[in-house]
């Protein structure tokens, strides 16, 4: 017990002092805690941010994709900027200081161009004259002498066209049966039955001609057989799709499958080779559910100059496999131009070129709206590489180089742009952005195939030519959507291959289908004889043209 008011009060103290300190520790504990939490929610804040940033860079995207221009040229630079590659051409003289000159300009209108004429419009089509006769006999009697006039000229005074609806014609063919008079009253009498040319499909009603029809209506109008079918029947004419469907896989199997290998075999003797690939839905595959994707594989011919050959394959997965077997036989070392997909690895003897295109178009997706003309962005300035590359070879063109010229060209303008690509590319960090990450992934991604296409002139800077050949059945299945069997999806590929074969070389689709239908080629035939129904024939070009 302490004895004295001082030691009363000196214990008082040390209590104090010991609350004091137990309140200074929990509030610096409390302190810890808070700054803690306020951290990490600065942290979730930021996360937060960075999401709604790439949300929003999202929906802009969506939003040029839907509602905005498709064009990846770029044409307008900042003003006062210069160009990132303006490189001096060498057939560009050096550039001369030109003094200062102030020009009077005078004010103009702009011209609108003329109207074009319906002789220029409607040149193609057959033209009927009708003079017309609608005045009495009383109105041609001159009211002066009661003389009856006479023409003296004719004017033109307006000009219509008139819709003639289509129509079907049931036409019934009659064997002739010949017999020999002078056998007749003998033993052996002897006859002789004209059957005619066969039917197109045995036991059809189908000429060539209506089976044509429906296969352009089908594969180039992009109208499903159930339309069709209603179509007949306000012709007059019960046609089930079923039975539509059955004609198509009958020619495609009897007619077009000669034709289309013989097209395969030509194609696998060029040099430029371009593939590409979309899904398709076929309903019964065995062992498939109907909701499984199918494929199929475009390969044509490259834009080196010589007959265009379009070629489409059906198989159900997208194993590389697919495409090497459709490929296997090609000449060893010809170039393929593809897109960025594995699959195509598995292609061998081939020297893959990669599609500019797509990998410009990865930058463009990156750009963040606003910052279209944003050069220090990283997404534009890989984007302006790209496009340089376009640029040069729109140059090329223009000037009409041979493919021998620009290869040269390539290797001096386009090489030095490549590889300072690569070397920017190296050094990117981007510390977020989905898209541009994207890009930069497949960019690197595309790194081994980059330069190939520089060791011939002949080969194209993009696959675009594959995408503009795959679009019309990309098109076409936003309206017929599916098919029924694999069968059909086979069969629907040789159809398309014909058409857009024919198409490539400058021939009416549809006057092509009927052409191999009348002439029926077969497996007999040659390919002497099948070159003679190709769509670069003398012949066929005079008929279908």
């Amino acid at each position: 017990m302490p004895s004295g008011a001082n030691e009363i009060r000196l214990l008082e103290l040390k209590d104090t002092i010991s609350q004091l300190n137990t309140t200074i520790s929990t509030q610096n504990e409390l302190i810890r805690s808070m700054q803690k939490m306020l951290q990490e929610r600065d942290e979730k804040d930021s996360e937060k941010d960075k999401l709604i940033a790439n949300l929003q860079a999202q929906l802009d995207y969506l939003k040029t994709k839907l509602f905005g221009s498709t064009s990846e040229i770029r044409h307008d630079q900042m003003p006062g900027q210069m160009n990132l590659f303006q490189l001096q051409d060498e057939d560009e003289p050096a550039p001369v200081e030109l003094e200062v000159e102030y020009i009077e300009v005078k004010a103009h209108t702009k011209t609108r161009k003329p109207k074009a004429t319906y002789d220029e419009v409607f040149a193609d089509l057959p033209t009927e004259k009708v003079y017309v006769d609608t005045l009495t006999e009383e109105q041609k009697t001159c009211i002066e002498c009661g003389t009856k006039m006479v023409p003296i000229g004719h004017e033109l005074i307006r000009t219509e066209l008139r819709y003639t609806e289509p129509k079907l014609e049931r036409i019934d063919y009659y064997a002739t049966t010949y017999e020999c008079p002078k056998c007749k009253e003998t033993e052996d009498p002897q006859f002789i039955k004209d059957e005619g040319t066969p039917a197109l499909i045995p036991g059809s009603y189908v000429s060539s001609g209506l089976a044509a029809h429906v296969m352009y209506a089908k594969y180039v109008m992009s109208i499903p057989l159930y339309r069709q079918e209603k179509d007949f029947e306000h012709l007059g004419a019960k046609i089930s799709r079923t039975t539509m469907a059955n004609w198509i896989i009958s020619c495609s199997k009897n007619y077009f499958l000669p034709m289309y290998e013989y097209l395969h075999r030509k194609l696998l003797q060029r040099r430029q080779l371009m593939a590409d690939e979309t899904p398709i839905q076929v309903l019964k595959e065995e062992g498939r559910r109907p909701q499984s994707k199918s494929y199929v594989w475009l390969v044509r011919s490259g834009d080196d100059g010589e007959v265009p050959i379009i070629l489409y394959n059906y198989t159900p997965t997208r194993a590389g496999s697919n495409v090497a077997t459709f490929l296997k036989g090609a000449v060893p070392g010809y170039y393929l131009m593809v897109d960025g997909y594995k699959g195509y690895n598995k292609v061998p003897e081939a020297q893959r070129c990669c599609c500019w295109a797509h990998i410009r178009r990865y930058w463009l997706q990156a750009i963040p709206k606003g910052h279209e003309k944003d050069y220090t962005n990283p997404a534009v300035q890989g984007f302006l590489y790209c496009n340089k590359l376009f640029e040069y070879e729109r140059s090329y063109r223009e000037k009409g180089l041979s493919f021998k010229q620009i290869y040269n060209r390539r290797l001096k303008d386009q090489k030095p742009v490549i590889e300072a690509f690569l070397s920017w590319l190296d050094q990117l960090q981007p510390k977020s952005g989905d898209r541009i990450i994207r890009a930069i992934n497949y960019s690197n991604g595309c790194r081994p195939y980059m330069m190939n296409y520089l060791k011939d002139g002949a080969c194209s800077l993009s696959n675009n030519l594959s995408e503009n050949s795959i679009r019309p059945l990309v098109v076409g299945r936003k309206n017929w959507l599916f098919s029924d069997t694999p069968a059909g999806a086979d069969a629907s590929m040789k159809i398309y291959s014909m058409i857009e074969t024919a198409k490539a070389n400058d021939l009416d689709p549809k006057k092509y289908l009927n052409y191999l239908l009348e002439h029926r080629p077969s497996v007999e035939m040659s390919d002497d004889e099948l070159k003679q129904l190709a769509p670069w024939s003398s012949a066929v070009r005079e008929t279908c043209k």
